[in-house]
């Protein structure tokens, strides 16, 4: 017969915490340290939309969401707005080239609608060097739309090379590299209902 003193359990709690922690390594979830919460996040969407409400009042707008990184906060945006609505998708991509220390990009716009005339919205999920922000809404401004301006969700700072900034920015977010809502390290992550870091020893992991 087993008797139950006080040490059986710590032990017990002990094997517990170290299958959780196991669990978490398998997953990747011990790598990350959360910067925003769902519930934080929710609120800085609803705070974004509120600013676009304030701006576009009824007047009917295309959302052009970046490929991937932008999808959920983009789900999450159009909820909560009221006014007429038309939601694309574009997909930026820089060309293969050696030697060089900024590369061109490419739009792959075949998604698109028709903009001339149209208040267009960017939307993208952050803003580092802002070279792609500036490179798509540059591109789309060919098309003729009455109204450019962009949102991201992050703003990493100290990273920006570029002579524009965001219209909209829901967060602030130090110089880290960040998964989570949208955004991923080797396809992974991108699911995370909430914004983590990971260390840079973390980003040589497979």
């Amino acid at each position: 017969m087993i008797v139950m003193g006080k040490k059986v359990p710590a032990l017990l709690l002990c094997g517990l915490c170290h299958f959780a922690s196991w669990r978490a390594k398998m997953w990747g979830v011990d790598l990350m340290r959360k910067l925003l919460s769902e519930d934080e996040i929710r609120a800085g969407v609803e705070r974004l939309a509120g600013r676009l409400k304030a701006d576009y009042g009824q007047r009917p707008l295309t959302i052009v969401g970046i490929l991937t990184g932008s999808l959920i906060m983009l789900a999450d945006l159009i909820r909560q707005l009221d006014n007429p609505l038309r939601v694309a998708l574009v997909r930026a991509s820089q060309t293969p080239a050696e030697n060089e220390r900024r590369r061109a990009l490419v739009l792959d716009d075949k998604l698109l609608p028709n903009l001339a005339g149209r208040d267009v919205l960017v939307v993208d999920d952050i803003f580092d060097t802002g070279y792609t922000l500036v490179e798509v809404i540059a591109q789309l401004a060919k098309h003729g739309p009455k109204s450019i301006r962009s949102a991201v969700m992050l703003r990493k700072s100290g990273r920006c090379e570029v002579a524009v900034q965001p219209d909209y920015v829901a967060f602030e977010i130090p110089d880290e590299f960040v998964v989570g809502y949208g955004l991923d390290y080797n396809d992974r992550f991108r699911n995370l209902p909430y914004v983590a870091a990971l260390e840079p020893a973390d980003l040589t992991r497979d």
